[in-house]
């Protein structure tokens, strides 16, 4: 590719990545709401108050399984059209959402946050889409710009749970599910402005040279990226999800536990303004190390007291943990996969780290409840140390990684 071409490219990958963060605005706006309203809508409808929480479980449920179909209908069809199927995916969500709180049926309400899960799967997906056509440095910043629109939606969510739960006469949150389904009709024409780069892919089509997805499973490189998200991800989620039930607990109240959660989302997304620069300068790898270190020392806060300077600090660690370790594993599976097999590789990847997000949700609570809050935090020690040892050899052996493409 001449000069010329490469600067084209690299223009195109930069407005993509401008399209892709709004749209991350609008999207990642899905599972905030959802999060906040699952359990109480919940509370009102279900017939068990052991089922109060499923909906929110479904929304994690929904984006795992959703992640092999978003995958393959952007393999067949591109990245515009898959995401503008996704769009009308989460219209539709937010729609029969609200439908089951009006017409009072959980079982309605439970279908429209299970798809909005599979909304979130293409959601997902948009950090990885940034890097398309994207060189070097430029593929790199381009994943933590994006990231940056879910900061941005990580205030939209709640704020419009406040401003819309009461819009449907006598009908408490359905209006909030109905700007979870408006959002997702904003995105809309946002993404149809995504210039794709992924050719669409027709049956018996030459793919000469793209490598089965068992045999890139095979790669050391590609799995310790694998693993390295799913760390990352996993323990944020499995420590989040029961830190407000130990800090009230533990004598904190409500308001204490929700302001604790704020900052957590802040610390999460605030970082994205210089991630990017912070692996451009240092190594993806690097980064990554250094995310997984501060979910260590989140545990360790976590475990040297409980007053709530120990709940905050230790959630802000986490957030900052979590940005870091995932969006440096996310650039360090951009490297594993030429064009041909990204949508696999890709899908492959999100199928595992948010099957694991499910199975920590589902797992946490429990835990907490049998073993306490101590417990879950000693098993975050050892699973941050499994990855981190082969994650700091590689960032220490850059010749090997380059080198390394199996």
């Amino acid at each position: 590719m001449n000069a010329a071409s490469q600067t084209t490219s690299d223009l195109g990958a930069k407005r993509n990545a401008w399209i892709l963060t709004v749209a991350q605005a609008f999207g990642g706006a899905n599972a905030p709401i959802v999060i906040s309203l699952g359990g109480l809508v919940g509370q009102q409808l279900s017939p068990d108050p052991d089922l109060i929480t499923l909906p929110v479980s479904l929304l994690s449920l929904g984006l795992a399984i959703g992640t092999l179909p978003a995958a393959y209908v952007m393999r067949r069809f591109g990245r515009r059209v898959g995401y503008l199927v996704g769009t009308l995916v989460g219209l539709i969500a937010g729609v029969i959402a609200a439908l089951g709180i009006i017409f009072a049926s959980f079982l309605i309400f439970c279908i429209g946050t299970s798809l909005a899960g599979f909304y979130s799967s293409y959601v997902q997906s948009y950090r990885f889409a940034a890097t398309d056509n994207a060189t070097g440095a430029q593929g790199q910043k381009a994943i933590a710009r994006v990231m940056v629109g879910g900061l941005v939606a990580a205030i939209i969510g709640p704020q419009l749970v406040i401003w819309t739960r009461d819009a449907v006469p006598g009908i408490p949150f359905a209006g909030s599910f109905l700007s979870q389904a408006a959002l997702a009709a904003l995105a809309f024409p946002v993404l149809w402005q995504l210039r794709s780069s992924t050719p669409r892919t027709v049956p018996g089509a030459d793919r000469a040279g793209e490598r089965p997805l068992l045999e890139i499973l095979a790669s050391p490189r590609y799995l310790l990226a694998i693993a390295t998200g799913v760390v990352s991800y996993g323990l944020m989620t499995f420590v989040m999800t029961a830190s407000p039930i130990a800090m009230v607990g533990h004598g904190h109240s409500i308001d204490q536990a929700a302001l604790g959660i704020q900052w957590h989302i802040l610390a999460m997304y605030g970082p994205s303004f210089f991630t990017g620069r912070l692996m451009v300068r240092f190594g993806k790898e690097r980064v990554a190390a250094a995310g997984l270190l501060l979910i260590g020392f989140s545990a360790a806060v976590a475990l040297s007291g409980f007053d709530i300077a120990h709940f905050w600090v230790s959630l802000i660690l986490l957030g900052v943990g979590w940005n870091f370790g995932f969006i440096g594993a996310t650039s360090m599976v951009a490297d594993c996969h030429t064009p041909a097999e990204r949508s696999k590789v890709q899908g492959a990847n999100d199928f595992l780290v948010f099957g694991t997000v499910a199975c920590a949700s589902f797992f946490s609570g429990s835990l907490l409840h049998s073993s306490g809050w101590e417990t879950i935090n000693w098993i975050v020690l050892p699973a941050v140390a499994l990855v981190l040892v082969p994650l700091v050899w590689r960032a220490a052996n850059p010749l090997s990684a380059t080198r390394s493409t199996n």
